[in-house]
Parts: C-alpha cells; structure tokens; sequence
C-alpha cells in the first residue's frame, strides 16, 4: 500500500523519535546499559495475548506506537504498527531470534532491545534476577520495579496493577531520559504461575 507524501513523512519522523526514545542504541560515551536479556518464553509463566499502544516522551517530544504481542510457552510474537503500517515483527523461540523491520526503521531500533524491554516489564522479577550479569540488580517493591547497574538505578517500571498485563505500565530510563507509557488490553491470558 502506497503512504502519501504527508503520511510517509509523519511515518519517517516517527520511526526517528523511537530511535532516539529508548529503542535505540546508547550514544558512544557512556557504553550502553544493555543486558543481552533473552529469557525464554516459558520463563514467563503464563499465555498472553496482548494489545498495547505505547506512548514515547522525550524531550518535550510525543511519538505514539502500536503492538500486538503473543507469548505463550514455546514463542514470543510481536508486530509493531504506526500508522496502520507495519513497521516490525520479532519472533523469539527460546533460542533465535528472527526480526524484520520496516526499511525506514533505523538501524538503531535492535530487535534485542526491544526483546529485553518487554520482558523487564511483564517477566516475574524472580525471572529476570535469576538471569542478570554480574553488576546488575532489580528489585520489586509493591508496584515499582527498579532496575540497577553497580547500585546506580538504570530504570524504573511502575504498574497500575499488580498483572502487568492488565492495566498501564510506566518506564522511566533515567539513563538515557525517556518515559514510555504501555497502556495493555488483554485478549487472553492465562493465569501465572508466580507475581510480577
């Protein structure tokens, strides 16, 4: 389907505001607070079937994004949409993982961070301590999750619901200065195994 002149740009400039939003690779200095994350997918305990609109500030700047995302035991599907156009698909099986990407999606936005991203939001946090490098630390307290690198918090994830699948979830990177608004309705979930 052909995008008008008006719709390409507003698609162009978008894709470049989620590039600098968080999606994106670190500036050179300091060297990236990256995990190399990749939890497998039954890891999460639970089936969802997701639909989320995302919302990306930075620097007196809104971009906005949609997702559909399926995760079930076996695999991890997500289609990203802005627009009405797909602009990315990842499919992670526990071992590899397969992305593509619009073309004028900047190389910057790594399927790997978008991967980690998710699963720092909606994994159990028991999940994710079980699988961080040396150096790193998360900890849960009620409703906030704070994700630390050598004592100095790196992230923080506040939940409006103690599934977070099941309501608003709010990311504030505090190294890079980007706030990341999920607002998720659930098609299916099956229930956990274990809390956030």
């Amino acid at each position: 389907m052909q995008l008008g002149r008006a719709a390409h740009r507003r698609l162009v400039t978008l894709l470049a505001a989620l590039a600098l939003a968080g999606c994106a690779a670190a500036p050179p200095a300091p060297p990236p607070a990256r995990l190399g994350l990749k939890l497998a997918p039954a890891t999460l305990g639970s089936s969802v079937s997701l639909q989320q609109h995302l919302t990306v500030e930075r620097n007196g700047r809104t971009d906005q994004l949609d997702a559909a995302l399926e995760i079930d035991p076996q695999q991890f599907n997500m289609v990203g949409l802005a627009f009405g156009q797909r602009v990315l698909t990842l499919h992670y099986d526990g071992v590899t993982l397969q992305s593509w990407r619009h073309p004028m999606l900047p190389s910057q936005v790594r399927a790997e961070d978008v991967l980690e991203d998710t699963q720092l939001t909606l994994w159990p946090v028991d999940a994710i301590r079980q699988a961080l490098p040396a150096g790193w630390e998360i900890r849960q307290q009620g409703l906030r999750r704070t994700l630390s690198l050598q004592g100095e918090p790196v992230m923080v994830i506040d939940y409006s619901t103690a599934l977070p699948w099941g309501g608003k979830i709010e990311l504030t990177n505090l190294r890079y200065h980007y706030h990341l608004t999920i607002e998720s309705v659930s098609d299916d979930v099956a229930e956990p195994t274990t809390a956030p």
